[in-house]
C-alpha cells in the first residue's frame, strides 16, 4: 500500500496555519527528559520539510512501546494543537494520531526534506540525518545567547533553535540566553539556527560566559563583576555575567556566572510579557493538558448543588458545572474551599473569562460530554463575568430524533427533543440502597411520530409540570432497552422546559398544526407507576366484545368512565395493623383483636377499604372492585378517616359516597375471569385512578376521528 503524504503540511504548521488531518512521515522520536510518565518528541515530515516541534501526548505512549511509532512510518495526526511552553517556544502536540503505513511497508524516507525553523524559515540541510542537534562538548562552548562586539572579536548567538529545544552542552564555561550589544552600536540579535554555533572566545586569549549586561563605569584592578549596564569595553580578558556593562582598561577582570533576569531583549521570553500579551483566548476544543498559559471564554448552561462526601480519606463538598462556546463543551468541577469562593459567582446563562484551571482526562462516569478533558479549579483560579457574550451559544445539543433511538445502542448517552404528550404523576420508589426518590415519567413525541417515554429522577421529577404540553429537551439521557425503548434523566443530564433555540420553536408550530391529532406509535410499552401494566386504552363494551381476560393471562385496560354509583356497605373492615398483613382481625371483646394469619392478638386494628363501584361510559357500564389506595383516590378521603365518619358522624360518612358518584377518571384496571361457587364471571379490579387531562383526552379522541375518516 502506498499513501502520499500532504505537500506543504510542515511550512503550514510552523507558521500556526490550520491543516486538516495531514499525513506526515516519522523522521526521528527521541525520549525527552526523566519524567514519569515519559514524554517522546518527534521529528515529522512532509517530503519537502521537516520539522522537529512536535511533542506526543502521554495518552498516546503506547504506540512508542508497543513498536507501532518507529522512524519511517507513515501516520495521520487526527487532532494536535499548538502550545506555547513557559520559556516561549512553539510546540505542536500530537493529541489523537493514526498509523497508515508501517516503516518496513515505506521502506525508507519519503523525498529529500530540508528542516524547517518554528516561524517557517527553511534552514540549511546540515545535520537533517540525525534529525536532532548533536551535543556540543568544547572547552569554550554555549547555548543560544547573545552577541557581542568588540574591538577584537565578534560572537553570535542565536534566538531559537532548529530545533526548538536546547543542545546538550558540555563546557568550562558555557553562556546563558540574552540579547546582543556592540561597542559602537546600539544592542542586535542574531537569529542563526543552533546547530551553526560552535564556542568562541569574547576576547583575545580568554573564554567567557556571555549575558545580558548593562553598564557602569569601573576602572583599576581584577575584580569580579556584579550586575552592570552596559557600555564599551576594552582591554583584557575577562568572564562576563549580567552586568550593567562599563568601560574597563588596564588590568585582567573576572566575573561569577549569574541568573540573566527576565527582561524584554530575552530571546526566550518572547511569548511572555504582561499577563494580556501572554494569554490568549483559545476555544475549549483546543485546550489540552499540556497548555501552561490560557483563557477560555464560555457560557454556563448548567450548575449542580453543592454535594458533600465522606469516606475513609475524609470529607469535603463539591458542585460541577458545565460551559459551551462555538467549538464544544466541558465540565469544570471545584473542591471544598474553591467551592465557597465560586459556587456564588458562577450563574447558568452568563458568559466568563476563565483560566489558571487544571486540564485533565474526563470522568466519563460523571459526564456525558462529547469531551476527552475536564477542567478542576483550584485557589489560583480566576473566574472574570463577561460581558459582551452575544457570540456566545446558550446551549449545545446534538439531537437524536425519537424515531432514531430505534438503531441506536443500549445504555448510549443521547440528546432528545420532544412535546411532553402526557406526564404521570410523581410516585417514590425505594432503592437497594433503601434511600426514597421520586420519579414521574413523561410521553415525547416528535416530528417522526415516534413516542418514548423519559424517567425523570428527584428534584427534577418533583418540580415538572406538564400540564400545557410543553416541549422538553434532554440532553444527556441515557438510552434503555427497559420495555421496548426508554430514555433516563441521569444526574448529568439538564432537562430544559420550552427551551429558546430554533427546533423548540419548529416543534411547537408542528404540534398544535398537526402532531396533535397524529396516530403516534411509542417505542416503550407504557406503563403505569408501581403497576407494571400495558396502556392499552379500551371503552368498556370493548372489554365485553373482546372478551377480555378469558385467556391464560389477565388483561390490563385503561378507559374514560363515570362513576354512577358506590356500594357503601361493607366498604370498610378492621384489619391487622402488622406491616404486610391486611387480613381481618377477629374483635375478641376483651380489647384485643386476633390475627388468625399472624396467629397474634393485638391492642389494636386498621381500618382498611374494599369499594365495589359500577362505572359507565358512552357504550356500556361495569362493576369494578377498588382496593386500598385506589379506593381512596377516588372517595378523597382516607380509610381511617371513613372509619372514623361512620362511627361517630354517619351522615357526614353518607355524604363522602354521595359526593364520588358522577364523577369522571380514568381508570386503569386489571381483567380476569374468575371462578366462585361454579360460576364463572369476569371481575375488573381498579390498579390507578387519575384524574382526566380534558386537553389530552379531547385530542385523542381527534386522533380517533381522523384514523376512522382515513
Amino acid at each position: 500500500m502506498s499513501v502520499s503524504l500532504t505537500q506543504g503540511a510542515i511550512k503550514a504548521l510552523s507558521t500556526q496555519v490550520d491543516v486538516k488531518n495531514p499525513v506526515l512521515q516519522l523522521l526521528n522520536i527521541r525520549k525527552v527528559g526523566n519524567g514519569n510518565p515519559p514524554r517522546f518528541r518527534l521529528q515529522m515530515s512532509d517530503g519537502e520539510h521537516s520539522l522537529t516541534f512536535f511533542l506526543l501526548a502521554t495518552h498516546l505512549n503506547d504506540l512508542v512501546e508497543e513498536n507501532r511509532l518507529v522512524p519511517n512510518c507513515v501516520c495521520l495526526l487526527k487532532r494536535f494543537t499548538n502550545s506555547t511552553l513557559p520559556d516561549g517556544r512553539q510546540v505542536i502536540i500530537v493529541v489523537d494520531m493514526e498509523i497508515l503505513q508501517s516503516a518496513e511497508d515505506t521502506g525508507g524516507r519519503i523525498g529529500h526534506p530540508t528542516p524547517c525553523s518554528s516561524d517557517g524559515k527553511i534552514s540549511s540541510p546540515e545535520k537533517v540525518s540525525s534529525g536532532f542537534p548533536e551535543s556540543v562538548s568544547s572547552s569554550s562552548a554555549a547555548v543560544p545567547g547573545p552577541s557581542y562586539e568588540t574591538n577584537s572579536s565578534k560572537m553570535s548567538f542565536p534566538k531559537k533553535m532548529s530545533s526548538g529545544f536546547p543542545e546538550s552542552v558540555s563546557s568550562s564555561s558555557a553562556a546563558v540566553p540574552g540579547p546582543s550589544y556592540g561597542t559602537n552600536s546600539t544592542p542586535s540579535y542574531s537569529r542563526g539556527p543552533g546547530r551553526d554555533f560552535r564556542g568562541k572566545s569574547l576576547m583575545k586569549g580568554s573564554p567567557m560566559k556571555a549575558s545580558p549586561m548593562k553598564a557602569s563605569p569601573m576602572t583599576g584592578s581584577p575584580m569580579k563583576a556584579s550586575p552592570m549596564k552596559a557600555s564599551p569595553m576594552t582591554g583584557s580578558p575577562m568572564k562576563t555575567s549580567p552586568m550593567k556593562a562599563s568601560s574597563m582598561t588596564g588590568s585582567p577582570m573576572k566575573t561569577s556566572p549569574m541568573k540573566a533576569s527576565p527582561s524584554k531583549f530575552s530571546p526566550w521570553k518572547a511569548a511572555s510579557g504582561s499577563p494580556d500579551s501572554s494569554t490568549k483566548v483559545i476555544p475549549i476544543a483546543g485546550l489540552n493538558p499540556y497548555q501552561s498559559k490560557w483563557t477560555i471564554k464560555a457560557r454556563v448552561t448548567t450548575k449542580s448543588s453543592i454535594r458533600t462526601w465522606s469516606n475513609s480519606k475524609g470529607e469535603g463538598k463539591l458542585f460541577s458545572f458545565e460551559i459551551v462556546d462555538e467549538s464544544g463543551e466541558m465540565r469544570i468541577t471545584a473542591f471544598n474551599n474553591e467551592v465557597d469562593k465560586f459556587f456564588s459567582l458562577v450563574e447558568p446563562g452568563k458568559v466568563y473569562f476563565i483560566s489558571k484551571a487544571t486540564v485533565k482526562m474526563a470522568n466519563k462516569q460523571y459526564s456525558t460530554l462529547k469531551n476527552d478533558y475536564e477542567l478542576t479549579l483550584h485557589s489560583h483560579s480566576s473566574i472574570v463575568p463577561c460581558d459582551d457574550g452575544q457570540s456566545i451559544p446558550s446551549v449545545r445539543c446534538d439531537f437524536v430524533s425519537i424515531a432514531e433511538l430505534e438503531n441506536r445502542d443500549k445504555d448510549a448517552i443521547v440528546d432528545v427533543i420532544g412535546v411532553c404528550k402526557s406526564a404521570e404523576d410523581v410516585s417514590r420508589i425505594t432503592t437497594k440502597t433503601s434511600r426514597e426518590v421520586s420519579k414521574r415519567a413523561l410521553s415525547l413525541i416528535d416530528r417522526t411520530g415516534k413516542v418514548v417515554t423519559v424517567t425523570l429522577w428527584g428534584e427534577e421529577a418533583e418540580k415538572f409540570d406538564g400540564s400545557e404540553e410543553p416541549v422538553v429537551a434532554i440532553k444527556g439521557a441515557r438510552l434503555s432497552d427497559f420495555g421496548g425503548r426508554s430514555l433516563s434523566v441521569l444526574f448529568s443530564s439538564t432537562v430544559m422546559v420550552n427551551p429558546d433555540i430554533p427546533e423548540a420553536f419548529r416543534l411547537r408550530a408542528w404540534y398544535d398544526m398537526e402532531g396533535f391529532a397524529l396516530d403516534s406509535q411509542s417505542l416503550t410499552e407504557t406503563r403505569s407507576a408501581g403497576s407494571g401494566f400495558t396502556m392499552n386504552w379500551k371503552t368498556l363494551s370493548d372489554v365485553k366484545n373482546e372478551d377480555m381476560g378469558h385467556r391464560e393471562k389477565a388483561d390490563y385496560f385503561s378507559c374514560v368512565a363515570t362513576v354512577l354509583y358506590t356500594r357503601k356497605e361493607n366498604c370498610l373492615y378492621q384489619a391487622c395493623p402488622s406491616a404486610g398483613c391486611n387480613k381481618k382481625v377477629i374483635d375478641q371483646h376483651n380489647g384485643l383483636y386476633r390475627c388468625e394469619k399472624c396467629s397474634r392478638d393485638f391492642p389494636n386494628f386498621q381500618y382498611r377499604l374494599l369499594l365495589s363501584a359500577n362505572l359507565a361510559d358512552f357504550g356500556d357500564n361495569q362493576w369494578v372492585t377498588c382496593f386500598q389506595e385506589t379506593a381512596e383516590a377516588l372517595l378523597g378521603h382516607s380509610a381511617e378517616a371513613l372509619g372514623h365518619l361512620r362511627d361517630t358522624d354517619e351522615a357526614a360518612f353518607n355524604e363522602v359516597f354521595q359526593k364520588a358518584n358522577f364523577t369522571t377518571h380514568i381508570f386503569k384496571n386489571r381483567v380476569k375471569l374468575e371462578t366462585y361457587n361454579d360460576e364463572c364471571r369476569v371481575k375488573v379490579t381498579v390498579l390507578d385512578v387519575q384524574p382526566i387531562n380534558h386537553r389530552e383526552y379531547s385530542r385523542r379522541l381527534l386522533r380517533n376521528i381522523y384514523k376512522l375518516a382515513s
